[in-house]
C-alpha cells in the first residue's frame, strides 16, 4: 500500500525577485546561498523567513539538476517563479493534470522530495482516440497512466510517493489528500473534448483530490477576449481568461490571484492561428521558424484558485 504524506498548506510566499536572481546565477553555473529579503519581527516570523529561504534553495537546486535541453525553455516557461506563485513547497502532495512527457514533473519530483507525493492524472481511456493518433500511439498513451510511478522512479531516487490514474478513476483513498492540482498547458484539449465529459471530470476530480483551501494552479495559452468564441475552444490551443475563470468558479473554487509571469505580448493570435505554430513545435514548418522565434512561446495566463471550504 502506498503511503501518502499529508502536509498542511502554509501559505508561504517566496521572494520572487530573489528567486529570479538565484535562478539566473544557477543557469550561469554559479553556486551561492539564497537569501530572503525580509526582516523577522518575531520568533514565528523568523521561522517563516528561514523556511522560505530553505524552499528557495531547494527549488533552485531542483531547477539546476535538469538537463541543458530542459533549461533552454526556462526563459519562456518560468518554472521557478510559477511554482513559487502557486505556493508549492517541499513535502506537499501535488497532482499534475496531463503530465505528458514530464517536463514539469521532473522539476516537481526533485523539489517536492522524499516527504512529498505526486499524482499524474490523465484522460479516461476513450478520449485518446479523439486525437486521431495511430492505434499504437493510443495504446502507448493509455499505458502511460499506470506506468507513471515507474517513470517517476526513473527521474529520481529520492523516495517520493507517486500514483497514476485518470480523471474518471480517482482512487477512493486519495480524496482530500492533495495540496495542489496543476493544469499547466493542459486545459485546451480538455475544453476541446468537453463533449466527452472529460472537462467536467477533470474539474470535479480536482475538487475531490484537494484538501479544503487547496490550490488549483493554471498556466494556459491565452486567447484575446475579443476573439470569436468558436475559435477559442481549445482546438487552436488557446482559451479566453474569462472562460477559464468561469469553469473553476462555477465548480466551487475562488480565484485567489493571477500573475503575468508567463505573459508574452508578442503573441497576438488571430482566428487563423494555432499555438503550435510557435516554438518549440514550429507547426507551420521551417520557412516560418525565424518569424516564430521572433515571437517566442505563447502568451499565457497564470491563475491561482482555491477550493472553497
Amino acid at each position: 500500500m502506498m503511503h501518502i504524506k499529508q502536509t498542511k498548506p502554509t501559505g508561504t510566499r517566496f521572494a520572487l525577485a530573489t528567486l529570479g536572481v538565484a535562478m539566473a546565477l544557477s543557469a550561469a553555473g554559479c553556486t551561492q546561498s539564497v537569501s530572503v529579503p525580509a526582516v523577522a519581527e518575531s520568533a514565528g516570523q523568523a521561522v517563516e523567513v528561514a523556511r522560505s529561504g530553505a524552499n528557495q534553495a531547494n527549488l533552485v537546486a531542483a531547477l539546476d539538476a535538469q538537463s541543458a535541453e530542459h533549461k533552454a525553455r526556462y526563459s519562456a516557461r518560468n518554472p521557478g517563479e510559477t511554482l513559487a506563485f502557486f505556493g508549492i513547497e517541499p513535502g506537499m502532495t501535488v497532482a499534475e493534470a496531463l503530465p505528458g512527457g514530464g517536463w514539469y514533473t521532473k522539476i516537481l519530483v526533485s523539489y517536492l522530495g522524499g516527504e512529498g507525493a505526486v499524482y499524474g492524472v490523465n484522460y479516461q481511456e476513450s478520449v485518446w482516440s479523439s486525437f486521431g493518433f495511430p492505434e499504437e500511439r493510443v495504446k502507448a498513451r493509455i499505458a502511460a497512466t499506470a506506468a507513471f510511478p515507474g517513470q517517476v522512479g526513473q527521474w529520481t531516487d529520492n523516495g517520493i510517493a507517486a500514483a497514476g490514474f485518470t480523471f474518471a478513476g480517482v482512487p477512493e483513498g486519495l480524496a482530500g489528500t492533495a495540496d495542489a492540482v496543476l493544469f499547466i498547458r493542459a486545459l485546451h484539449n480538455l475544453h476541446r473534448f468537453k463533449d466527452t465529459g472529460v472537462l467536467d471530470e477533470a474539474i470535479a476530480s480536482s475538487y475531490t483530490l484537494l484538501k479544503p483551501g487547496g490550490v488549483v494552479g493554471v498556466v494556459q495559452h491565452r486567447a484575446p477576449e475579443n476573439a470569436p468564441d468558436d475559435w477559442a475552444t481549445g482546438r487552436a490551443g488557446y482559451l479566453k481568461r474569462s472562460t477559464v475563470i468561469a469553469l473553476f468558479t462555477e465548480a466551487g473554487f475562488t480565484l485567489d490571484d493571477s500573475s503575468e509571469i508567463n505573459a508574452n505580448a508578442l503573441d497576438k493570435p488571430t482566428p487563423e492561428d494555432i499555438v503550435w505554430r510557435l516554438p518549440p513545435t514550429y507547426g507551420n514548418g521551417e520557412d516560418s521558424k525565424v518569424a516564430m522565434d521572433a515571437i517566442g512561446e505563447s502568451d499565457r495566463m497564470t491563475l491561482r484558485f482555491r477550493k472553497n471550504g
